[in-house]
Order: C-alpha cells, then structure tokens, then sequence
C-alpha cells in the first residue's frame, strides 16, 4: 500500500482558466476539481508523480531486493519495522540497504527487521519540485484534458478505448509513459 502527501497540481488555476476562456470566478471550483482529475489521470497514464511529494509504502520485511511502487524516487529517507500492533520502530541503517537506479526506481533490501513482518519505507518521490520544471508536453496534455472536461461536462467526459484522455492529450503525454512488465 502507498500513501502519499498532497502535492500541487502542475497547472495553475489561473492558468486553466485562461487556457478556457473563463474570467470570473464563478467557475473556480469546478475548474480545480478538473485540474487535479487532469493531473491525477495524467500520472496515471505516464505512471510517474509528477510534482515531487512525500511518499510511505508497506511492503514484507524481506530479504530480497523489493521495487517501491512510487517513481522517479528522489530519496528514501526512513525505513521502519512495523510489529503487529501498528507501532513503528526505525531500523538502522545496518539492517538495510536502498538504493535508487538510473531510471529512478527505489530499491529497498531488508536483512534485520527482527520479529516484524512489515517495514514501511518513507521517501520523496516526483519528476520536478515546481509546476515550471514540468515539462511542457505535460502541462500542455494537462490543460488541453481540463478543456476537454470543462467543454463536456455535462456527459461527455473521457472517451475512447478504456476511457483513456483524447488523442491530441496521450500524444503529448506518451514519450514521458513507464510501463512496468512486473
């Protein structure tokens, strides 16, 4: 399981509203509802954070060199023992090893988590700090899907094989997709 901190979209509201022509305010809420739905669909397609942000997994205290869940992984900061009654107990750094590839993959290998079954590793995880480290195609497929969601909000919504964004969207997005096979 992944648990993660709230992070800011990669857009702006200001800028979704001008990407949509839309000057009051009357909008606002609706427009950043569609904001963050765009950026969560987006991180799903590319299968990427986008906006760095802090991550926990839970994974079985093992051995063996285990993948997180979330990338591309900035750091792993803390790995705990969870007993059974929920309460974490920080190893140390002698008990196991992490490391995070070049294509930002984080590993983690547990040797001593005594009697627990469970560690939860802690860390960062995201492509950019900032909205303006984003790349553009991103950004771009963002907005463009928060237009698509704005002009068909009353049923329209997202189409196509699998309910996948329209195709002028996935293409800015995919040269930026990581498909896992395991």
């Amino acid at each position: 399981m992944i648990e993660e901190d709230r992070s800011e979209p990669p857009v702006s509201l200001p800028e979704a509203q001008a990407f949509v022509r839309v000057e009051t305010g009357q909008e606002e809420a609706l427009l950043a509802g569609f904001v963050r739905s765009a950026s969560g669909l987006c991180e799903a397609f590319i299968g990427q954070a986008i906006i760095a942000r802090g991550f926990r997994q839970t994974l079985a205290a093992s051995g063996a060199w285990q993948r997180l869940g979330r990338t591309p992984v900035r750091s792993i900061d803390l790995v705990q023992a969870l007993a059974e009654d929920g309460s974490a107990v920080t190893l140390p750094s002698s008990a196991y090893a992490i490391d995070i590839d070049a294509s930002g993959d984080g590993w983690v290998r547990v040797m001593g988590a005594g009697d627990a079954r469970r560690v939860r590793i802690s860390g960062q995880a995201g492509m950019a700090v900032t909205g303006n480290e984003v790349p553009e195609p991103l950004r771009h497929g963002i907005l463009r899907l928060v237009g698509h969601l704005f002009t068909n909000r009353d049923g329209g919504g997202i189409s196509g094989p699998g309910g996948e964004p329209p195709a002028a969207v996935t293409a800015l997005w995919r040269p930026y997709r990581r498909m896992r096979l395991s």
